[in-house]
């Protein structure tokens, strides 16, 4: 005896309904609520007093932990906790009575300052949790934020900074990603970096005593050149460092020139340790 088709239905009630949820959860994992979207923007809104304001531990706290990084060229991919810390001291008003370096500041909330005003950041989904692109120089420069939310709130899981020279040549937060991939630079390989602005540069020695020069880089400094992207590294527990050329081609970023210095009087060998894996 055949089955009635009434025998099915409960079943094929139940896959609608799981179907149903199913699409009901993918919207909400793509979508933002207001609420997120108004804590989104106070996290991005204490950035600015906290860089400004020397608030080490304060502008520490606004990125994800693990894994939250502020990334830029002369700056590289700056993720451990204390880095993140040194960086925000090494700028000139942190030290009243220092001689002045120059060194720019970039800090300044989208659509507020001088001259033209600045489109405010649109905030979207992201698959990390949301992401925006924040302008914030006359010039063009901007923050490339992905932001995450954690039992925290919402934090920042990357803020890439790209500024006015590396717009004019091209450049963008994902250029410096393939770049730092292509060297290896997975903050197991270099250095931390120490030194003045537009000064030398280079890891702190344990056996030197004291160190009170201002945090630089972390890891692979970048720094747009007429040629392509130069690139510095010091390679941990060796004492020698890199000098690289990155230029782009039809297949992505390539070296085209590394020149391995070892410690002993920076003199150049043609034998140099193989580039990290």
């Amino acid at each position: 005896m055949t089955d009635s088709p009434r025998a099915f239905w409960p079943t094929a009630l139940l896959t609608v309904t799981m179907l149903s949820t199913a699409h009901s959860r993918a919207q909400v994992q793509t979508a933002l609520t207001d609420q997120d979207r108004a804590d989104i923007k106070a996290l991005t809104a204490a950035y600015a007093p906290a860089l400004l304001g020397c608030k080490a531990d304060e502008y520490a706290d606004l990125f994800a932990t693990p894994g939250g990084y502020f990334g830029s060229g002369p700056r590289g991919e700056v993720r451990e906790r204390e880095a993140i810390k040194e960086m925000v001291l090494s700028y000139d008003r942190c030290h009243p009575g220092a001689p002045p370096s120059g060194e720019p500041v970039s800090a300044a909330p989208a659509g507020r300052g001088r001259g033209t005003p600045r489109p405010a950041p649109v905030i979207e989904w992201a698959p990390e949790g949301a992401k925006s692109r924040a302008i914030n120089s006359n010039g063009g420069g901007y923050y490339d934020d992905v932001y995450v939310k954690t039992p925290k709130g919402w934090r920042f899981k990357s803020r890439n900074v790209i500024s006015d020279a590396e717009v004019a040549a091209h450049l963008a937060t994902e250029d410096f990603i393939e770049i730092r991939q292509l060297a290896g630079d997975d903050h197991g390989h270099y250095e931390n970096l120490y030194g003045p602005y537009n000064g030398p540069i280079g890891p702190r020695s344990p056996s030197a005593g004291r160190d009170d020069r201002p945090f630089r880089t972390s890891g692979l400094k970048l720094t747009p050149t007429k040629d392509g992207v130069a690139g510095l590294a010091y390679l941990r527990d060796n004492g020698g460092h890199y000098e690289d050329l990155y230029v782009k081609t039809p297949q992505g970023w390539r070296i085209k020139e590394r020149k391995y210095f070892p410690p002993e009087k920076g003199k150049l060998l043609s034998q140099a340790p193989s580039p990290p894996r």
